[in-house]
């Protein structure tokens, strides 16, 4: 291992505080169990997985920060005593706020310093593959100062004018399906870009790749993976479900 490999430090941020509405009532999304253990600890045993990723920082539901540590003490890894780390990888549980921006910040705002990239992830993407994570790093690593895994489209998109009482909406535009792609998480960013960037951009914004962009920054596009998908319905929840049923046959999983 160079050394450049040895001193560039990679922490995960994963905003975990949203209430998941689109799933049903019930726990937040990210509590929501897959396969009997939580989304969440899914998510952050896939951030571990990276031998690169030196910290976690979970980001809880505003009123349920305690709740999220006996969680992550509870489904502690083999070698990471409850409260102390995953194995390689430390681990902290921060109090969220009342958007995922304000979350991703507030993340940020409690890593410790020497940390040269920054992963934000979905805790509702549970089953990202070890390899996508790598990618994303090792592409902040080579200089870009912002990251995405994305997939190519498989349908036809079309833009249409939104209408709001349900009637047929006309059709605008068909965009060359070849030049767009449906964007996964981890994004990885340059640590001080990212912090600039939620320091300056305001405004709604749908992901942080989103405010890189808005500071004029080149945002590169790493491949995705087919089993980086988001948990949002309850048809999603099936899919994960037969994902890990696979990956249990085939590698003990």
């Amino acid at each position: 291992m160079s050394d450049e490999s040895r001193t560039f430090r990679t922490a995960a941020v994963i905003p975990a505080a949203g209430r998941g509405v689109r799933l049903g009532p019930g726990a937040p999304k990210a509590l929501r169990a897959l396969n009997g253990t939580p989304m969440l600890i899914h998510a952050v045993r896939a951030m571990a997985a990276s031998r690169a990723v030196s910290l976690v920082v979970v980001v809880a539901p505003p009123d349920g920060e305690t709740e999220v540590k006996n969680l992550l003490a509870e489904h502690a890894l083999p070698g990471g005593p409850p409260g102390s780390s995953w194995g390689r990888t430390e681990y902290l549980v921060v109090p969220g706020g009342e958007s995922r921006q304000e979350s991703v910040r507030l993340g940020l705002d409690a890593l410790p310093p020497g940390f040269d990239a920054v992963l934000v992830h979905d805790a509702a993407r549970p089953l990202v593959p070890v390899d996508t994570v790598d990618a994303v790093i090792e592409a902040v690593r080579d200089g870009a100062p912002a990251v995405v895994p994305a997939l190519p489209l498989a349908d036809t998109v079309k833009q249409v004018e939104p209408r709001a009482d349900g009637s047929p909406e006309p059709v605008l535009a068909t965009p060359d399906r070849a030049t767009l792609r449906a964007v996964q998480t981890p994004q990885g960013f340059d640590h001080d870009t990212l912090v600039r960037a939620h320091a300056t951009v305001t405004g709604s914004v749908t992901d942080d790749a989103g405010m890189i962009e808005r500071l004029g920054l080149p945002v590169v596009v790493v491949p995705g993976h087919e089993e980086a998908f988001k948990v949002t319905r309850p048809l999603d929840l099936v899919l994960a479900e037969a994902v890990l049923a696979r990956r249990r046959a085939n590698d003990g999983f």
